[in-house]
């Protein structure tokens, strides 16, 4: 194992406290629980059932042409998701960094958790009330649930650096992953049983999936309980720029003054701009994984469904693998890995023959083994390159370059479509994210940005970075 010591002021509060390892453990716990609250909204609603759902109704709406025209604007009804998720991360790159100055500035991340996660979890169980053609409302309720989720995710992994010490940062983002991916396959089982099952129920095939839209929410809405109980606010670190003006005004300068910050740490700065570029590629595919098998592919629900219940079994697995070989390896060797995995894997999608369902579970388990773990280590990692007392600010730029900023895999994706009218075009057009992506990681030397920022406790390194 590699070790450095490096002097700075981090740490976790509970490293210090008296009895503070078993309070931090019980926190840790606390703390997956909102990954096992929260994935079921990414995995059954956004990478299952909303795509290809909320496409149907785009092209019940369409005219003659295929085009549907939300605010007088054309757009072909198969582009018209790929389109709403880029609006929802765009108005998220607004809510974000706000919500994680305030966060920071107020010390009460828990209640701005709780209020997110509660709104997102509110318009994701109004999806049950999406039918016929009404498309406008399914596009209205995702923005609100996805810049809900988005946002209260800044938060949550804002407390990151707070329950774990450096060392133990991989393994707990990585069950907090693994948490996450097991609960999407728990719901998914359930999902599949209702959908086989909706004619023995009385009930049609799209109230099943309206059904399994708002179950998500409800999903959301009843977990989140446990991490609002355990987990607690630290007192805020004051700042002397700290005054009495206005909230929202005082989030703005603290904003400003974040990104002035950054310039501060170039090497920071460098990680987050390779996460933008291959993390944009993760959550495209993630997005808009259903809709390229059903609509290019022409695989029935029940297929899609089987394939992304194994992407979720596999990416249990698969956090827990990387987190392993990270602690062997580094996590950056073992990211850059992933990312030439991922690379393979998108580029074989373009070849996948359609109507061949054993290619695309090979495909989703593929993508499975890498998916879990890329997200974890690149989490674990950044917590390592956050100055001490501005976690949410830093996250809410970290979450920029997660979902805030998948705006531009999907447009591109909707562009390369309605161009071309090839989801398979558009499908090979991701991989310029993950090639871009690599290169600038390959140039960030993690442990000068680690020192740095000297968000670790005296003593030794995080084990292999």
């Amino acid at each position: 194992m590699d070790t450095e010591t490096v002097t700075g002021a981090g740490g976790t509060e509970g490293a210090g406290d008296p009895g503070g390892a078993a309070a931090r453990r019980r926190e840790q716990r606390g703390w997956y629980f909102y990954d096992w609250a929260n994935s079921v909204f990414s995995t059954s609603v956004l990478t299952v059932f909303l795509g290809p759902y909320l496409t149907g109704v785009a092209e019940a709406a369409a005219d003659a042409a295929g085009y549907v025209h939300p605010l007088g604007i054309p757009v072909r009804a198969g582009s018209f998701f790929a389109y709403a998720v880029s609006v929802s991360v765009l108005l998220s790159v607004l809510v974000m960094p706000l919500a994680g100055a305030a966060a920071d500035r107020s010390g009460r991340k828990k209640p701005m958790l709780g209020a997110f996660a509660y709104l997102g979890a509110a318009a994701t169980t109004g999806m049950f009330f999406l039918d016929g053609d009404r498309y406008l409302l399914g596009g209205a309720l995702l923005v609100v649930a996805n810049v809900s989720f988005a946002t209260a995710v800044v938060i949550y992994n804002s407390f990151l650096p707070e329950i774990a010490a450096p060392e133990e940062r991989d393994a707990v983002s990585s069950r907090g992953w693994a948490f996450g991916y097991a609960a999407g396959a728990l719901v998914l089982v359930a999902n599949l049983a209702l959908f086989l099952g909706h004619e023995s129920l009385g009930v049609d095939e799209g109230t099943a999936v309206r059904i399994c839209l708002a179950s998500a929410g409800l999903w959301w809405a009843v977990f989140t309980v446990v991490p609002l109980r355990r987990l607690r606010d630290r007192p805020r670190v004051r700042r002397a720029a700290d005054g009495a003006e206005p909230a929202p005004r005082s989030s703005w300068r603290q904003l400003a003054g974040t990104l002035r910050d950054l310039r501060r740490y170039p090497l920071t700065l460098l990680f987050l701009l390779a996460y933008l570029l291959y993390n944009d590629g993760v959550q495209t595919v993630i997005t808009q994984a259903s809709v390229f098998g059903a609509e290019e592919l022409g695989m029935d629900q029940t297929t899609l469904i089987g394939a992304i219940l194994l992407v979720q079994v596999l990416a249990v697995a698969g956090a827990l693998l990387l987190g392993r070989l990270a602690a062997r390896h580094g996590a950056k060797r073992t990211i850059l890995g992933s990312l030439v995995a991922w690379t393979v894997t998108v580029g074989a999608g373009y070849a996948l023959p359609a109507g061949e369902p054993v290619w695309f579970f090979v495909l989703a388990a593929a993508i499975g083994m890498v998916l879990g773990g890329t997200q974890a280590l690149s989490r674990s990692l950044f917590a390592q390159l956050v100055p001490r007392g501005k976690e949410a600010e830093y996250f809410s730029l970290y979450e920029i370059s997660d979902r805030g900023t998948s705006w531009l895999g999907p447009l591109v994706f909707g562009l390369t479509y309605q161009l071309t009218g090839s989801y398979r075009d558009a499908i090979i057009s991701l991989v310029i994210f993950f090639v871009l992506g690599f290169v600038l990681l390959l140039r960030v030397p993690v442990e000068r940005a680690v020192a740095a920022v000297s968000v670790t406790a005296p003593g030794r390194m995080p084990d292999r970075i």
